[in-house]
């Protein structure tokens, strides 16, 4: 939102920003306190993938997200059209909007699954060795039983369950934060807090780190001395598309000493991994530990069976042993 505010006062031409539906919340306040016709009035076009939308199958993080969408867009005074595969002329949404962006209000097209079609994928790359899932595998088979892991949201998590699912350890110990990308370092020290007899681990990704890097501050300066936090670090928004992220542009590592972290690691290689997963035992004090990945995954690779309810269930029951 700030970009698109910074755009518009630079060209006075409105930006269009781009998200999925989930990205509504997170750029609630900017549109309110921001671009708002009684604040400065600063229009902006906003594309918005339509996830979770009523009757059609997805995931059950999307699908409250979904029912509220347009009920939200409501609420934020954003005029809206929705676009489907039988759209054919965008001209009469486009004089409608320009009438409310020239008053200096925002509108929103809200896109339909397979509304786009065609147009080449951009490939990314990482000339890293491991790939994200045998990373978390060496990880997982260094914890003792007492571990507890919160996993970050994407690819990863389904990974996690699928390792537990062939290693038939249950699933007892991990929290798989299948929505709110950036928000698990928070779970896991807030776990961490109320569970200092345990040993609990953050399994992030860089992406999410990127979002809500206020949290390595918060964890940082506290430093509480049973948190583990491991960044999964493929330089890309992988789960979605494989849109680089800018983390590859410095360390992380650096990042994490920096904001108080004890203990620091940067991991290269699968010897390393090992070195390190069998290192920290015995450290007290917040860990970070940064695995420089590719972006190899399974075109196999499942999802959850267990309801996200189920799964809370489980951790708690395991949590309060």
């Amino acid at each position: 939102m700030g970009l698109a505010a910074g755009h518009y006062l630079a060209t006075s031409k409105p930006a269009l920003v781009y998200m999925q539906n989930s990205g509504i919340g997170n750029a609630v306040n900017p549109i309110c306190s921001l671009l708002h016709e009684n604040v400065y009035a600063i229009p902006v076009v906003f594309v918005i993938g339509w996830r979770g939308e009523p009757g059609v199958k997805d995931e059950p993080q999307h699908i409250f997200q979904g029912k509220t969408t347009l009920s939200m867009l409501d609420c934020l005074e954003l005029p809206y059209a929705i676009i489907s595969d039988e759209t054919s002329d965008l001209s009469s949404h486009i004089a409608d909007f320009k009438k409310h962006l020239d008053c200096g209000r925002s509108v929103a097209f809200v896109i339909r699954k397979d509304a786009f079609s065609g147009g080449e994928k951009n490939l990314y790359a990482s000339e890293a060795e491991m790939s994200r899932e045998h990373a978390l595998k060496m990880v997982l088979s260094a914890s003792k039983p007492n571990d507890i892991f919160v996993c970050s949201t994407g690819k990863l998590s389904r990974e996690v369950f699928e390792i537990r699912e062939q290693e038939n350890t249950g699933h007892s110990r991990d929290f798989l934060t299948v929505g709110s990308m950036g928000h698990s370092l928070m779970i896991a020290y807030g776990i961490a807090l109320r569970k200092p007899d345990k040993r609990i681990f953050c399994l992030d990704g860089d992406g999410a780190v990127l979002m809500h890097m206020g949290n390595l501050a918060l964890a940082g300066a506290n430093n509480p001395p049973n948190l583990v936090h491991v960044v999964i670090n493929n330089g890309a928004h992988e789960s979605v598309g494989g849109m680089p992220t800018v983390s590859t542009s410095f360390n992380l590592c650096d990042v994490a000493s920096a904001l108080g972290y004890k203990h620091s690691f940067r991991v290269t290689t699968q010897s390393e991994c090992l070195s390190v997963s069998e290192k920290i035992t015995g450290l007290n004090g917040a860990i970070f530990i940064e695995i420089m990945c590719n972006l190899e995954s399974r075109t196999d690779l499942g999802r959850p069976t267990t309801s996200p309810v189920q799964n809370k269930n489980e951790l708690m029951a395991a949590l309060r042993e």
